[in-house]
């Protein structure tokens, strides 16, 4: 199959990645592999490019794109859909971000077979401004009909599409494995960082992830080690500001980091944080899950979904939870030890990137 692919940032990940940079990374390869062909659309910046032609068997070409938050997506997406009807790149297009199914339209007006990945009710996002939720929510109709289908990989988001639109859709989670590699101990001399000495974040720093949140809450903990945050904030915003001035010697900011640094950061963490209002099948999750790592989250369904009863839970947005669950995880280490190892069992039993691509490559052969 000829299959072209957009909605993410760039392919390897870079700066103000998130989620949908990690799925590219790992899917779009694994179907190069099978023998189909993928042209994956990455975005550039002027303080961000990738300068890549081909990334393991994926071809990649790069549109340059506007920094505002929002508008970027909808004018790289329509550089994107353009290309792809003029030079003919692809047959089957792979479309994330449920805010670009309005490219499905000309693109199956051109005979294409359009596919998109919706990863959670995006209009929900504290992130958006008031117009950005209302076009979100209007574009969540055309999700709902324009495209040959809709995969979601979190069954709660596909629950609600189902009960608002009365269709069936496509259930695909994502994967949880990593490729096995030798810890980089230079990122932990980097940023003065001793092994289960520190709880990590690793995200944007977005109102959605929680982190107003997470950071009073440690403060208020009984515990002595670091918090590291890894990410940043995609666009300057003044919510990444005020995280930032909420940093010391015990929270500290390293920025972005990737690939195999990040997993060193994972695999040495005492425990990792994930604090969000709103996510998808969050693939950090199901990372730290799959690298026998304790995890404490917050208790929003689709968090519940993933790591059902392996991981220490508190209340969404409760400051005073959070920080009993930190003390918890103080005091009784080995039962946290105990719920990674089962963790790590259900991730890599029941989330599968080369179980996600056979599934993948399933559907779009239905077409």
């Amino acid at each position: 199959m000829r299959i072209a692919a957009f909605g993410f940032r760039t392919i390897p990940p870079t700066k103000g990645a998130a989620g949908a940079d990690k799925f590219a990374l790992e899917l779009f390869p694994r179907l190069v592999h099978r023998g189909h062909q993928v042209i994956a659309y990455n975005r550039s910046y002027a303080d961000i490019f990738v300068d890549f032609d081909e990334y393991k068997g994926v071809k990649i070409k790069t549109f340059k794109t506007l920094k505002r938050a929002g508008f970027d997506t909808l004018w790289h997406s329509f550089r994107c859909t353009l290309h792809i009807i003029f030079y003919n790149t692809a047959d089957i297009v792979h479309i994330q971000n449920g805010g670009n199914s309005i490219w499905a339209f000309p693109l199956r007006l051109f005979g294409k077979k359009v596919f998109i990945s919706q990863d959670g009710v995006d209009w929900k996002r504290d992130k958006w401004p008031w117009y950005g939720k209302l076009y979100l929510k209007l574009s969540a109709y055309l999700t709902a009909h324009l495209p040959n289908e809709v995969i979601f990989d979190n069954i709660i988001a596909k629950n609600i599409f189902e009960t608002r639109f009365k269709k069936t859709y496509k259930f695909i989670p994502f994967g949880s494995e990593v490729e096995q590699s030798k810890d980089n101990e230079q990122i932990l001399d980097n940023n003065n960082l001793k092994k289960g000495k520190y709880y990590l974040f690793v995200g944007r720093f977005i109102p959605d992830k929680g982190l107003h949140y997470l950071i009073p809450a440690f403060k208020n903990s009984k515990s002595g080690k670091k918090l590291v945050l890894i990410g940043g904030s995609p666009n300057p915003s003044a919510y990444e500001a005020e995280i930032l001035k909420m940093g010391n010697d015990q929270v500290i900011f390293p920025g972005y980091v990737y690939g195999n640094d990040v997993n060193t950061l994972m695999r040495n963490c005492y425990c990792y944080i994930q604090p969000s209002d709103v996510e998808g099948l969050s693939p950090v999750v199901l990372t730290v899950m799959g690298l026998n790592v304790p995890l404490i989250v917050s208790d929003i369904e689709e968090n519940v979904y993933a790591v059902l009863d392996t991981a220490r839970k508190f209340k969404q947005g409760d400051i005073n939870s959070l920080t009993q669950e930190i003390n918890y995880c103080e005091d009784n280490y080995s039962e946290m030890l105990n719920l990674a190892q089962e963790a790590q069992k259900r991730a890599l039993s029941v989330f599968n990137w080369d179980k996600v691509a056979d599934q993948h490559i399933e559907v779009f052969s239905k077409a």
